[in-house]
């Protein structure tokens, strides 16, 4: 498919719920990890399988028959509020087309973690039904990065050309997703945020300290006259990283 050809694609509600389905499909029957909408292990390998069949089954093969340069997939442990994103070299527009180099990421734990909280999930302004689906979603978003920088060396979700493009290939209405994160998470299961004074049992000891920042674990600020960490009126402390189970809040 021509790069005219492409804008030129509006595909209707009905012929973006077949087609989505057709890819969950294919993805289910070639994957080794995933087996239906729950989602607890993912490879860089089912995200190629995913880019194989949107490009054919939305795309008609543009990206294979056009980028030159090299696509690569990543998984990540350490994104916490995006849920996916595309990275490229910042001088793009002067590179030749078979210099060209993307890198399509996910946040894996956005997946793992879809059935934590009872609520509605939506991505991109469409409701949700599993993990699945939401991953999908997530990435038909990174798609229509990838196709806007590829053409236009550029990308911002927030330009009327991506939304309208995100809206005739896949019926996007919004450029964010809801899926929970492990901040809401930590505040819907554990009753923490960031600020609560916590206490902990580490290596025999009991320790209390201020919780910084809520990722997979807790990052605990510990007084401590020894520490590494100094606030503004002089006071030390020693960081830790603290499962969330494993604290307590004092009250």
């Amino acid at each position: 498919m021509t790069t005219e050809k492409i804008w030129e694609l509006r595909l209707s509600p009905e012929q973006i719920r077949r087609q989505r389905e057709k890819v969950r499909a294919a993805l289910i029957e070639a994957s080794a990890n995933i087996s239906g909408g729950k989602i607890t292990r993912l490879s860089e390998r089912d995200l190629a399988l995913l880019f194989e069949h949107y490009d054919a089954v939305f795309l008609h093969g543009f990206f294979k028959a056009n980028i030159k340069g090299k696509i690569s997939f990543s998984l990540s442990r350490r994104m916490s509020q995006s849920a996916g994103k595309v990275i490229s070299p910042g001088n793009l527009a002067h590179l030749p087309p078979e210099q060209e180099r993307y890198e399509l990421r996910l946040s894996a734990d956005f997946f793992f973690n879809y059935g934590a909280l009872e609520r509605e999930k939506l991505v991109n302004g469409i409701p949700s039904r599993d993990a699945l689906e939401a991953l999908q979603l997530v990435f038909e978003h990174e798609l229509c990065h990838l196709l806007e920088l590829h053409l236009f060396k550029h990308s911002s979700c927030r330009g009327s050309r991506f939304k309208q493009m995100a809206a005739n290939l896949f019926g996007h209405t919004q450029s964010y997703h809801h899926l929970p994160t492990v901040r809401e998470i930590a505040g819907e299961k554990f009753g923490l945020s960031v600020g609560d004074p916590v206490r902990f049992t580490a290596e025999g000891h009991c320790y209390e300290g201020v919780i910084s920042r809520i990722t997979k674990r807790a990052t605990v600020m510990v007084r401590d006259e020894k520490g590494d960490y100094r606030d503004q009126q002089g006071h030390r402390y020693s960081k830790w990283y603290v499962p969330l189970a494993m604290l307590e809040k004092v009250k």
